[in-house]
């Protein structure tokens, strides 16, 4: 298994980096909250991941049409975190 905490801490880096450098909806930031889910979820830290998630799938419905493949995947991990918890 991944050292998910040490993910963590390069990935709150890279926000850092892109935050500063990049506009509110850009989608490499997205893919940053992706990641952040990714990790929260791989944790079981799942309020978190849905979270990120969610900034995820945010920033993602203003940058890219309803329909792109990057949406399915999304809801797709929303979906899953709420299995996780049970919330269903």
């Amino acid at each position: 298994m991944g050292d998910y905490f040490k993910a963590l801490e390069s990935h709150k880096k890279s926000l850092e980096i892109r935050q500063t450098s990049l506009p509110p909806n850009h989608p490499d930031l997205a893919n940053t909250f992706k990641w952040f889910g990714k990790i929260y979820r791989g944790i079981k830290d799942y309020p978190r991941a849905l979270e990120n998630f969610e900034k995820c799938l945010s920033i993602r419905q203003k940058a890219l049409p309803e329909n792109h493949p990057n949406m399915a995947t999304m809801y797709s991990d929303i979906g899953d975190v709420h299995r996780l918890m049970g919330d269903y």
